[in-house]
């Protein structure tokens, strides 16, 4: 996948509408302090289009990117930051569960969890939410770089063992330092929308 063009079209807040997109769209999920605005930076080859922040919690709406015309990348609120009151964390909860459950055009959603720890609650309750809306979620296991090369493969089967992942779910470790993982990430993008056209043709 070449990045041509990028831009952020639409915010949608707590009591916004989703927008009715014809394009697909792609959704990345995680925890607060994940790497989630890291990463999508890092897929747009942009350095701060998704603002990321040390303060965990930025993102509180949904962000609509528009990538190259042909699909959007969906920045979710992240969830399970602590120092939000549980009104509030109720309320992100409520907009994640909707666009999941209203969006037409939603057609991959992306889980990440961090490679070096095993998947918490909150972790194991999203992925839970997107399996019971029809979704089966690709894992991005971000902060790669955290860990020694030679443990990577251990840290993958904790995740996957921690969310009892569905046999066959693809599980890509991503460093938004070393860019490492990002290829497979587009590679799997250049085949959903090859699909998409084949489709199309049909």
């Amino acid at each position: 996948m070449v990045i041509k063009e990028v831009s952020l079209e639409c915010v949608c807040g707590i009591t916004s509408t989703l927008p009715e997109n014809i394009l697909p769209e792609v959704a990345f999920a995680g925890k607060s302090n994940v790497g989630k605005s890291s990463l999508i930076n890092a897929l747009m080859n942009r350095k701060s289009l998704a603002r990321t922040s040390s303060s965990p919690g930025k993102t509180q709406t949904i962000n609509f990117y528009n990538v190259n015309d042909q699909l959007y990348f969906v920045d979710l609120p992240g969830y399970g930051f602590a120092k939000a009151n549980e009104q509030v964390k109720a309320q992100w909860g409520k907009m994640i569960e909707r666009y999941l459950q209203k969006s037409k055009q939603l057609k991959l959603v992306f889980l990440l969890i961090d490679i070096r720890h095993e998947p918490g609650a909150n972790d194991k309750q999203m992925y839970q939410w997107i399996l019971s809306n029809h979704y089966e979620p690709v894992i991005i296991a971000t902060k790669l770089d955290k860990i020694k090369r030679s443990q990577v493969q251990k840290h993958v089967k904790m995740v996957r063992e921690g969310l009892q992942a569905v046999k066959g779910t693809i599980v890509i470790p991503f460093s938004a330092e070393t860019k490492q993982g990002r290829e497979e990430i587009y590679e799997l993008l250049d085949s959903f929308l090859e699909d998409r056209e084949c489709l199309d043709e049909e």
